[in-house]
């Protein structure tokens, strides 16, 4: 692939260290608690970054679409403005979930969405950022820093693309989609649901937990491996709980150099919003998993 969307701690320290034009978003975020990605980037965040809120930047307020609904063009296109970004430079995010909260929801936004050209994810999040001694500050120290150091205001209006996008009615529609569920194992069979009302899943869905697109150390697989893995799991639309760690899923084709599922961003928590829509519970065990674990690795 001429492009990766992913960069190394190491090669961001030299870019920032050689002065190049990079803005970097840090996305932190707790699909519980709004205000917990925000305190967690005040007490310790990489130099000039600025926060990009899952709650209030990535989403928009219209509850009645999902737990994380897509923004409204207009308020996304002026906090970007606001955060002074622009069509020519780089963007890398970060959070420390591996790219699922939220650093891939962000991507998806800006890159597939918002059709930015050149957006990128910190590989292993803030701890591979931490583990080479990368500094981190804390926002009582930035605000001593030269009001030059912060981003102007931008004129960049994205060209925006709903072409990934997937309704439920066009699910339902199609019941021979190939659907792949993000979440975990045991929220995709219905025996723990922790976030939803309703357990369970999407009928005609396979589930590949987020978590499989990674190392036991918090990085991304190669692009060989997430190719080997995926090319046998043909999958023409993405969801999970709130349409977060889809765009992980999404992500993870764009790496293997696969054609990218769409999303289905209300995901479930906006599917069982309607009673009419089928839902599926299994009596799938852990066995199941330990197979489709065997699965992925072939």
């Amino acid at each position: 692939m001429a492009f990766s969307p992913l960069i190394s701690a190491d090669v961001l320290q030299h870019n920032l260290e050689q002065g190049q034009d990079v803005m970097i978003l840090d996305c932190r975020a707790s699909l519980t608690d709004a205000n917990a990605g925000r305190l967690a980037w005040q007490n310790a965040h990489l130099p000039k970054s600025q926060y990009f809120d899952l709650h209030r930047d990535m989403a928009s307020e219209d509850s009645s679409q999902g737990r994380f609904p897509l923004p409204l063009k207009e308020a996304f296109t002026k906090r970007l403005q606001s955060l002074g970004i622009t069509s020519s430079q780089a963007i890398v995010l970060l959070d420390d979930a591996g790219g699922t909260l939220a650093a891939a929801r962000a991507w998806w936004l800006l890159y597939i969405w918002a059709d930015h050209p050149n957006v990128k994810l910190l590989d292993g999040g803030l701890a591979a950022w931490r583990s080479i001694g990368g500094q981190l500050i804390d926002s009582s120290t930035e605000l001593t820093q030269a009001s030059s150091d912060v981003s102007a205001v931008s004129d960049w209006t994205p060209s925006y693309n709903n072409n990934q996008l997937i309704s439920a009615e066009e699910i339902i529609a199609r019941p021979d989609l190939h659907l792949t569920d993000a979440r975990s194992f045991d929220r995709f069979t219905g025996k723990h649901e922790p976030l939803d009302s309703v357990a369970g899943h999407i009928p005609g869905a396979d589930c590949r937990p987020s978590a499989f697109n990674l190392t036991c150390d918090g990085y991304f697989k190669s692009s060989k491996q997430l190719r080997q893995e995926l090319t046998h799991r043909f999958s023409e639309v993405a969801y999970c709980g709130g349409g977060v760690a889809a765009c992980h899923t999404i992500f993870c084709y764009h790496i293997a150099g696969l054609p990218i599922p769409k999303l289905y961003i209300g995901s479930w928590s906006h599917w069982i919003r309607d009673k009419t829509r089928p839902i599926i519970r299994t009596t799938k065990t852990e066995s199941d998993l330990e197979n489709l674990q065997k699965e992925a690795k072939k």
